[in-house]
């Protein structure tokens, strides 16, 4: 069943100067809003809204000893490289079986990561306005779990570039246009490009998005395609200790650089 909600928000808890970055979409995919703030910033947008799927690029808990456990008890393999460290959830276990490495949650909170634990706090102010964690129901206000990184595995198919680099922004806001979102066209950096401008070190950045963008966008835009093509969409990990959804029918065995 497709949940037509009226809009799909994408959240990057990034820690930065402004702790939260969000990109509105709406039903045709068209940006609406792009913004940067504190969480009071994002919780104002989205409680204006009567439906809406928030999709935030964080952790919903620490996790909760199931890739530990199963190590020990002989059902996962205890990997070379992972033996010293085994304090992850099992969605980043699954993803790092596929060359996909995204950041480890730990089973203290306290030892999660800044940006981590504004996400906790997020989806608890979440909830306090009436969102729900989007399973299979549709719901008015709802929020699912994505991860940047591996949305953009997913979408083109091996390890982007690094998303710090010019080439890894064009690659990633290519990677996103080519999914039908109404934003900004990466190809028009190269026809505002000028010898005069490259001379001068004057690139038309102006039309690229920053690194925290791109990820807030890639998380509405897993929102949005899960929305319109629910049969496009995977979700990885254990329900219990949290879910990653990711805007592919299903992951390849393994990602890497140039998708060989």
């Amino acid at each position: 069943m497709s949940f037509d909600a009226d809009l799909f928000v994408g959240i990057d808890p990034c820690g930065a100067r402004k702790p939260f970055t969000y990109a509105a979409l709406d039903k045709n995919g068209r940006l609406v809003m792009l913004g940067a703030g504190e969480v009071e910033d994002v919780l104002a947008y989205a409680g204006s809204q009567r439906a809406l799927l928030a999709a935030v690029n964080s952790p919903v808990r620490p996790n909760m000893g199931l890739v530990s456990g199963r190590v020990d008890a002989g059902q996962l393999p205890a990997l070379r490289e992972l033996a010293r460290n085994l304090n992850m959830r099992r969605v980043e276990f699954e993803l790092h079986e596929r060359g996909i490495n995204v950041a480890h949650t730990p089973a203290r909170r306290e030892l999660c990561a800044t940006w981590a634990q504004l996400g906790f706090e997020l989806y608890r102010r979440l909830e306090r306005l009436g969102f729900r964690p989007r399973l299979n129901e549709p719901l008015e206000l709802s929020w699912i779990e994505t991860q940047p990184h591996a949305i953009y595995c997913a979408l083109l198919g091996q390890l982007p570039l690094a998303r710090s680099t010019l080439e890894g922004r064009l690659q990633r806001q290519l990677a996103l246009y080519e999914t039908g979102l109404g934003i900004r066209d990466p190809m028009n950096f190269f026809e505002e490009l000028t010898r005069h401008k490259l001379l001068k070190g004057n690139l038309p950045l102006e039309e690229l998005y920053t690194p925290e963008q791109l990820d807030a966008l890639a998380a509405a835009c897993t929102a949005w395609i899960f929305s319109r093509h629910p049969e496009r969409s995977c979700r990885l990990g254990d329900p219990a200790e949290g879910q990653i959804l990711l805007p592919v029918a299903g992951l390849k065995e393994k990602y890497t650089p140039g998708g060989g």
